[in-house]
């Protein structure tokens, strides 16, 4: 190359300016809209019914709590076993026509909580349900892929997720209200509310426009390509060692909290606030220039450095005074949001751009598998680093998630070469 030329493959067209995802805080596309809609409905209906459903059946019903926890385990496995063959289900049968079948399927079965009252009875309800949506989840998960193009894709998941933080909150007012009152039709009504939402986010999606179905496969080709897919794979686990930090927020905190700090106990509310409405303001502007792979896998390294930057600051709020205690938990918490909204939009970014097009719903349903087994393993790892071992199980955790996070660099660029 000459002095002053320019290679021809470092010439670069103009970036397209991705058509507005939102006025006003409602999407500008119709079929976003109706995405939105029925995740604010059917997130609402969750909150509601996640707020009441362990007291109602252990108080009002007599199970224990051992039976709650098994009956949510059960549930969380088969579901997490369902989401790739009924993702995949999705990209074969059509992704609107399964969404909709899976959601008012998975609503009208958790109208059984209605009448369930013994432990058999209220696993399968919570078992089927809780298989149904998740399967609706991948499903969904790879609808978006597909219809919020032009680099919209992260930036609409993460609105979906400030949505459903949104929704959530006022799902949980809702299921407050049937705590205050404490009369069974009270719970019954947010079961039923709960179980009517599924319904009507299953009948929005006939309002979606119908995507043509995954090609037949090809002589030799697997019925479920992503198991074949190493890369992928790899990518999937190490999301899920990052994705451990969301455990931190509903476990660790809490615990630690209480065992190891002079704060007071209702600092846990006010971090699960901080948390839920710093995501609902800023998770859509931190997720911006997510529109490629590399970009998003570098991001996840940013986003994992501010989670264990995070984790170190709430370390320190052991053995000190109440206030600087409060101090502590409160900036380490802020930090750790920063992280979780970067490394979240990173994650979609990353998920979404590896995965073919016509495979997107088996390929999001195994994204989502590294939550699940994170969820799986996180409680118990957790729990024995940061609040058996101490401080330094918090910079072991930090560590940990930061290592995930740098590794999928190198291992997105070879999941691209292999594209």
């Amino acid at each position: 190359m000459t002095d002053g030329a320019v290679e021809a493959d470092e010439i670069r067209p103009p970036a397209a300016v991705p058509p507005r995802l939102t006025r006003r805080g409602i999407p500008t596309d119709p079929n976003l809209r109706v995405l939105a809609l029925g995740t604010f409905v059917n997130r609402a209906g969750t909150g509601a019914s996640t707020t009441t459903f362990a007291l109602f059946f252990t108080q009002k019903v007599g199970l224990s709590a051992t039976d709650i926890g098994l009956v949510l385990s059960v549930a969380s496995v088969l579901a997490m076993l369902a989401q790739v063959p009924l993702g995949h289900l999705g990209d074969t049968r059509g992704p609107r026509e399964t969404m909709r079948a899976l959601t008012i399927a998975a609503g009208t079965v958790l109208m059984g909580l209605l009448v369930a009252r013994s432990l058999w009875a209220v696993m399968a309800v919570m078992a089927l349900s809780t298989v149904l949506f998740s399967g609706n989840a991948a499903v969904r998960n790879g609808y978006i892929a597909r219809v919020a193009t032009g680099g919209r894709g992260v930036m609409f998941k993460a609105y979906l997720r400030a949505v459903t933080n949104v929704a959530m909150s006022l799902g949980a007012a809702l299921g407050g209200l049937a705590l205050l009152v404490d009369e069974t039709w009270a719970y019954l009504a947010v079961f039923a509310l709960d179980g009517v939402s599924g319904i009507l986010t299953g009948l929005l999606c006939s309002r979606l426009p119908h995507l043509a179905p995954a090609p037949a496969r090809a002589a030799g080709e697997p019925r479920l390509a992503v198991l074949r897919d190493r890369p992928f794979v790899v990518v999937t686990l190490l999301n899920g060692v990052v994705a451990m930090h969301f455990v931190v927020m509903t476990l660790a905190i809490p615990l630690w909290i209480a065992a190891h700090t002079q704060a007071p106990t209702s600092m846990v509310a006010v971090l699960l606030v901080l948390n839920t409405v710093v995501v609902a303001l800023f998770q859509v502007r931190l997720s911006r220039g997510r529109d490629d792979v590399m970009a998003s896998a570098r991001a996840m390294v940013v986003g994992c450095a501010w989670i264990a930057v995070g984790f170190v600051v709430i370390s320190f709020s052991s053995d000190t005074s109440a206030v600087v205690a409060v101090v502590l938990l409160v900036l380490g918490a802020a930090v750790h949001v920063v992280g979780e909204m970067i490394s979240s939009g990173g994650q979609w970014g990353i998920s979404m751009g590896l995965a073919p097009e016509q495979r997107q719903g088996q390929y999001q349903g195994f994204a989502g598998l590294g939550f699940s087994l994170s969820n799986v393993v996180a409680p118990t790892l957790i729990t024995l680093l940061c609040i058996e071992w101490g401080r330094p199980g918090w910079w072991v955790l930090g560590g940990l998630v930061l290592g995930a996070g740098a590794l999928l660099v190198p291992v997105s660029r070879w999941a691209l070469r292999t594209r």
